[in-house]
């Protein structure tokens, strides 16, 4: 057991000596007093890691005490000693923050226990300080980039959400946008930071397992369920709930989640009471909601529930002065990450990004700087560096065959011209015949995240 301060409060000297000597022997160093005034002073002074600290003292009493010492830092542990019969009074201080009790007349062992009990949870205290202030750095509105004067806007208003008792927010946009980085932000910036965030990918949702996933169920609610389970909204209690990509959810689940964002209640399987929840709920995707309401794909009711603060986030290629510096930030990140001598982004290179239209947004961006570490490239970054449809026509194309054959693929250019498009068409139909429709493969021929190869599937109606 690691050694640490304790301070001691009691008016009996024998309790005082005792614990004095006992917990020495331990290897702990021990402070004592015998009174209310005192033992503050002390605790002011030495700042300990732990204090023994009887109720029943005349002047300041422990309950005082305790408070005093819980405003100057609420982690500090405190064990209550108190007589035979006043556990009602103990337990009153345990919600004021003491970590535990124990009753007059104890066994000495015991205070080893509630020792080792108490460095675990303060431990566990301290690691989970740790982590969340990791995700509070690394979800700093600071560090969202924002040159353009639209994202400059896009932030303000987050961080009003942030800061607000807003509890629905809709946020839209593309895919790869940045829509889940700045759903963190707002929850690792407002009051909430300290409770879970927990995302719910809605497109991964099995409809036979949508309620017992999100709202949990009782032991014996059916043939499995061997015990209770808390489902995904009443873990988030206090906290945050990310709907990843609402618009993809199917009719029946809308139903189901329509309730629950309302009134914030529900029920586990098998329960017969509701259960109450205070979440915020924060909803992002890539759809036009309110033309899918018009189509009759997406509920209107849960449109308006959802629709309170909405959020249109921007695409790329529709903030170019943001691309350059993101770039950047993604190449010094990886540089630091694998230690490459990558110098820098060349003029060449920097206007092809000003010039491309970035289907894949900022997650198509940062694939596009990972491309160049794992190829193990090194030097400034230059055209031949980039995948086939940034680089553009001012790079011989790659020849590709088919899945049998190597014949040289070429397209002939006659007086009348020939459309890019087609080109870039027929590239991908022979990528994915060379891959037999391995769209992952095919878009790893091509130098095309998996996102912008989906993308131009569609554009051709491929899929």
């Amino acid at each position: 057991m690691q050694s640490v301060k304790i301070l001691v409060v009691d008016d009996e000297e024998l309790i005082r000596s005792s614990i004095k000597q006992y917990l020495e022997k331990e290897g702990h160093e021990v402070l004592t007093e015998g009174t209310g005034e005192d033992g503050l002073k002390t605790y002011r002074a030495e700042l300990p890691d732990m204090v023994f600290l009887d109720l029943h003292m005349p002047g300041i009493n422990g309950m005082e005490v305790l408070e005093a010492i819980k405003k100057i830092n609420k982690d500090t542990v405190v064990i209550i000693i108190t007589a035979h019969g006043a556990v009602e009074t103990a337990v009153s201080a345990i919600k004021l923050g003491a970590f535990d009790f124990i009753e007059k007349p104890f066994e000495f062992s015991r205070l080893s226990i509630l020792i080792k009990k108490a460095l675990e949870t303060v431990d566990l205290k301290k690691e989970v300080n740790f982590l969340r202030g990791e995700q509070h750095q690394k979800y700093r509105f600071e560090s969202i980039i924002c040159e353009s004067e639209i994202m400059k806007n896009i932030i303000s208003l987050a961080k009003k959400i942030a800061e607000s008792d807003a509890n629905t927010v809709l946020i839209q946009g593309e895919s790869g946008t940045g829509k889940t980085l700045i759903s963190r932000a707002i929850h690792y910036h407002s009051a909430r930071a300290s409770k879970p965030f927990v995302e719910i990918t809605c497109t991964a949702l099995p409809e036979t397992l949508v309620e017992s996933e999100l709202f949990g169920y009782e032991k014996g609610a059916f043939t499995d369920a061997k015990s209770a389970k808390k489902g995904l909204f009443e873990l988030a209690d206090g906290g945050t709930v990310y709907l990843d990509e609402i618009g993809d959810m199917k009719p029946s689940t809308q139903a189901k989640f329509l309730k629950v964002i309302e009134e914030k209640v529900f029920m586990r399987i098998g329960s017969l009471k509701e259960t109450s929840v205070d979440v915020r709920i924060i909803a992002t995707t890539n759809r036009n909601l309110r033309e899918e309401v018009m189509k009759g794909n997406f509920r209107e009711d849960l449109y308006y529930r959802l629709n309170v603060i909405p959020m249109e986030f921007p695409a790329l290629r529709n903030r170019k002065e943001d691309i350059l510096p993101t770039a950047m930030y993604f190449l010094e990140t990886m540089r630091k990450e694998c230690r490459r001598n990558i110098t820098g982004i060349s003029k060449d290179v920097q206007g092809l990004f000003l010039k491309y239209n970035w289907p894949g947004n900022i997650r198509e961006l940062k694939n596009v700087i990972e491309r160049v570490f794992i190829l193990g490239i090194e030097g400034q970054l230059l055209p031949e560096h980039l995948p086939l449809e940034i680089a553009g026509v001012g790079r011989e194309a790659p020849v590709l065959g088919s899945v049998h054959d190597h014949d040289e693929f070429r397209f002939p250019i006659s007086d009348d011209g020939i459309s890019i498009e087609e080109v870039e068409k027929e590239f991908i139909i022979q990528a994915l015949r060379m891959t037999a429709e391995n769209q992952t493969k095919a878009a790893k021929l091509l130098g095309l995240s998996r996102d912008a190869l989906r993308y131009r599937m569609q554009k051709f109606k491929l899929l």
